[in-house]
């Protein structure tokens, strides 16, 4: 018996200084860092600006974009990668938190199968029209839906993703009826909405952003609790009249489970000091975005906690992927 507990004491301290090692001369090539959905994309473009940044502290990124199923192809790229730091995710809201409940089977689990290494940033979701249309009020989408129930769509990245069921919740609150359209992506959503094919779009500030600022589309109401910085005429959905609604999406970067505790030490630092540079956080709130930052263990804690919230949502809308 006394061998044996030696024994693994010597394991553990050989595992150890193993880890301690492949630490200190980490990262010795350039890290791939998924992104679940196309170029030019909200979550792309965060992705990029993060970085671009970080790779300031030493590192070198190479961003690949890997969409499909939601997100959730490129998320369980990563969570079934080798776990030594050269494959990370972009993940959010929606293959976090939301798809757990939504698909009936998800090829990984996000508590299990992943490392949350940092919370990045958070964006209220924005409800826009094309220049040209008869909305600006989220009143006026009310009283012509209540007039024909279903004549009216709206646009989102997907089935089950933030901006389908806040949409879903805000049709419940309001007590009308509108077409929902999934996108695979951003970029011919956007070109409906802006032709006037599809008469609203809901999505994340940071994918439509540049579209409001360039006139093509008019932003009716944002999602947040308050009004947002760099939309500020813009009314929230609340002081739209419909108190207490509120949906915002985050996103955040994981590894494979069972990374070297000492590279997602390093990794946190790093990303929470990019965060705190005054250029990064101008570029993501010009984006509609809000930096966020923290400990590995308070971005485990926010998947956890949005995992039941939406999971509630999820099930209270219907919505299911098969």
């Amino acid at each position: 018996m006394l061998i044996s507990r030696r024994a693994a004491l010597v394991l553990a301290a050989a595992s150890l200084a193993t880890a301690t090692a492949f630490a200190q001369g980490w990262p010795s090539k350039p890290i791939k860092l998924v992104v679940p959905f196309p170029a030019g994309g909200g979550t792309d473009t965060i992705t990029r600006e993060l970085a671009h940044k970080v790779a300031g502290s030493g590192y070198t990124f190479v961003v690949d974009n890997k969409p499909g199923s939601g997100g959730n192809l490129g998320v369980d790229a990563a969570a079934k990668s080798q776990p030594d730091g050269y494959t990370l995710v972009m993940g959010q809201t929606s293959n976090l938190a939301i798809n757990p409940t939504l698909y009936a089977k998800l090829p990984y689990d996000p508590l299990k199968d992943l490392a949350p290494i940092g919370l990045v940033a958070s964006s209220p979701l924005v409800i826009v029209a094309s220049a040209n249309s008869p909305f600006h009020t989220l009143a006026d989408v009310v009283k012509a839906s209540k007039a024909s129930p279903g004549s009216i769509n709206y646009a989102s990245s997907g089935n089950g993703t933030v901006a389908h069921l806040a949409a879903e919740s805000f049709q419940r609150l309001a007590g009308i009826k509108l077409t929902h359209i999934p996108y695979k992506g951003a970029a011919q959503g956007v070109t409906d909405v802006i032709s006037g094919q599809v008469q609203l779009y809901v999505s994340s500030i940071p994918t439509l952003i540049g579209h409001i600022k360039s006139g093509k589309m008019r932003p009716i109401a944002v999602t947040s609790a308050t009004r947002v910085d760099d939309l500020p005429q813009v009314p929230t959905v609340a002081e739209s009249g419909y108190k207490g609604f509120e949906a915002v999406t985050w996103f955040g970067v994981l590894g494979p489970a069972n990374l070297p505790k000492d590279v997602v030490a390093k990794l946190n630092a790093d990303i929470n000091k990019a965060l705190k540079d005054p250029e990064l956080k101008k570029k993501l709130g010009d984006q509609g975005a809000d930096v966020a930052g923290g400990t590995p263990e308070q971005f485990a804690r926010l998947i956890r906690d949005d995992i039941a919230r939406w999971g509630r949502i999820v099930k209270e809308s219907g919505a299911k992927v098969d």
